[in-house]
C-alpha cells in the first residue's frame, strides 16, 4: 500500500491494481497536463494536473465502493477505471479535444487502443482484468460505469472541490462525503436514496456557478481560442510533422515547444507565453444571435472569420469566432429516490428551470482580435453574423464590461 498526502481529500490509500498502475507512463504523463488548460491564465493558482485529479477520482471510488458493498475483481475494475480515467486527454485537457476529435472520431474515453497495449495493459492482465472491460467502465458503460462517468459520478465529485480549491472560487464547495453515502443502485441505476434532493441540487448550483466563473469565464475562453487555432495551424503546417494522433499524445510542455517551433504558430505561442491575449470585438447574448450560426459546423464558422477578415481589411489570423454549444444541463437529470420511485431531478426541483434560465442569460458568442483592432472586427463581425445588436455600440458596451471584470479580476 502506498499512501499519498492530497491537498483535498487528505490522505489517500492506493493498493493492489491501482498501486501497480500508478507508475506507468500513462499515468504519470498526467502529472504533465493541466486539470484547467488555460484557466490560470485567469487564476493564477489554478495550476493543479489531472494526475491529482485522477488520485482523487479513485479516493471517492474507493469509498463510493464500500459504502455500496462490492469488492473483489468487480472492486479492482472501478478502481483501475477510476485512476486511468482520463489517461486518454491531450495536452491543456478540453482545450484542443474539438480539434483532435475532428481529425479522429476519438474523445479522450475512448482508451481502448491505449489500455491495451504498453506497460497499462500489461499491468491489468498481470491482475486478471481485461482492458477492454476498463476501457467500457471509463466510458460509463455499464451498471458500474455510471459511477465513473455519469450525471453522479465521481469524476464530478472531485473536480468541482479541487477546482474551487485551486482557483480560490468558493462555488464548486459541494459535501462529497454525503454524496458518496447517499448513493444507491435501483432498478440498475445509480441514484441518490430517499431525503437527497437538496443534495443532487447542490451538485446541480455548484456546476452552475463554477461554468461562468471559470470554466467559461470570458478570458479563459479567448485563451482557449488562441490555443484552439494555434493548435490546427501546427497541424496544418506539413514542417511541423505533428498529426493529430501524435497532438493526443503530447503533454502541455510537448506542444508548448511544438507551438515556439513552427514559424506559423510563433506568434500565438508568443501572446500565450507573454499573456498579450486578444480582446472581446463582439460579446452577443444568444437572442441576438441568428440560429444558424449557432448550429453551424467548423467549416462554415472559418468561412465566418474569412468575411469578418475581409470586411474589416485585416489578417485572417486576427479574428476569432467563438460559438458555444446551446446551453444544456446533463446534471438535471441526476436521479433520486422521491417516495420510493426513481425521478430526475429535473421533473422535482424549481431550482432546475431557474438555473435553465440563468445559463440561458450567461450564454454569449464571442469575436476575438488583437486589441489595437477589436473596433473593426467588432463592426464587420456584426454585419457579417447578422447580429441583431448596434455595431456603433459594441466597444463601448464591451469595455463597460471589461471595467466591470477588471474590478475583480484581470
Amino acid at each position: 500500500m502506498k499512501v499519498i498526502k492530497d491537498s483535498v481529500h487528505d490522505h489517500i490509500q492506493i493498493d493492489g491494481v491501482a498501486r501497480d498502475l500508478l507508475d506507468t507512463p500513462a499515468v504519470q504523463r498526467l502529472r504533465n497536463i493541466s486539470q484547467l488548460g488555460t484557466v490560470s491564465l485567469v487564476y493564477p493558482s489554478a495550476n493543479h494536473t489531472r494526475f491529482e485529479h485522477s488520485l482523487g477520482v479513485y479516493h471517492l471510488a474507493c469509498e463510493a465502493l464500500e459504502h455500496l458493498n462490492v469488492d473483489g475483481k468487480r472492486a479492482a475494475q472501478v478502481h483501475a477505471a477510476a485512476l486511468l480515467h482520463d489517461v486518454g486527454h491531450g495536452p491543456f485537457s478540453h482545450n484542443l479535444e474539438s480539434l483532435t476529435y475532428r481529425r479522429t472520431g476519438r474523445y479522450h474515453d475512448d482508451v481502448h487502443e491505449l489500455l491495451a497495449d504498453g506497460t497499462v495493459g500489461e499491468v491489468l492482465r498481470e491482475h486478471g482484468l481485461e482492458p477492454a472491460t476498463i476501457a467500457d467502465l471509463v466510458a460509463g458503460e455499464g451498471r458500474f460505469g455510471q459511477v465513473v462517468s455519469g450525471e453522479l459520478d465521481v469524476d464530478r465529485m472531485d473536480y468541482l472541490v479541487r477546482d474551487a480549491h485551486h482557483t480560490g472560487v468558493p462555488y464548486g464547495t459541494i459535501d462529497h462525503g454525503r454524496l458518496v453515502r447517499e448513493l444507491t443502485f435501483a432498478d440498475g441505476e445509480l441514484v441518490l436514496d430517499e431525503g437527497n434532493v437538496q443534495t443532487a441540487e447542490s451538485l446541480l448550483v455548484a456546476r452552475a456557478l463554477m461554468n461562468p466563473t471559470v470554466y467559461s469565464h470570458s478570458v479563459a475562453r479567448i485563451c482557449k481560442a488562441m490555443l484552439r487555432r494555434a493548435g490546427e495551424r501546427l497541424l496544418d503546417t506539413p514542417a511541423a510533422d505533428v498529426d493529430a494522433e501524435t497532438l493526443q499524445r503530447m503533454d502541455d510542455h510537448d506542444l508548448i515547444v511544438a507551438l515556439r517551433s513552427c514559424e506559423a504558430t510563433d506568434e500565438f505561442s508568443r501572446r500565450l507565453d507573454q499573456r498579450d491575449l486578444f480582446k472581446r470585438a463582439v460579446w452577443a447574448e444568444i437572442d441576438d444571435v441568428p440560429g444558424g450560426i449557432i448550429e453551424a459546423d467548423h467549416e462554415t464558422i472559418r468561412a465566418f472569420e474569412r468575411e469578418i477578415s475581409d470586411r474589416a481589411g485585416v489578417e485572417p489570423a486576427h479574428v476569432i469566432l467563438d460559438v458555444p454549444s446551446r446551453p444544456s444541463m446533463t446534471e438535471s437529470t441526476t436521479r433520486v429516490m422521491v417516495n420510493g420511485e426513481i425521478r430526475q431531478l429535473g421533473q422535482q426541483s424549481p431550482l432546475v428551470e431557474a438555473l435553465r434560465a440563468a445559463q440561458y442569460s450567461q450564454w454569449r458568442l464571442g469575436v476575438y482580435s488583437p486589441p489595437e483592432l477589436r473596433d473593426r472586427v467588432g463592426r464587420a463581425a456584426v454585419q457579417v453574423l447578422g447580429l441583431d445588436i448596434d455595431g456603433a455600440l459594441v466597444s463601448e458596451v464591451r469595455d463597460g464590461m471589461d471595467a466591470t471584470l477588471d474590478q475583480f479580476v484581470d
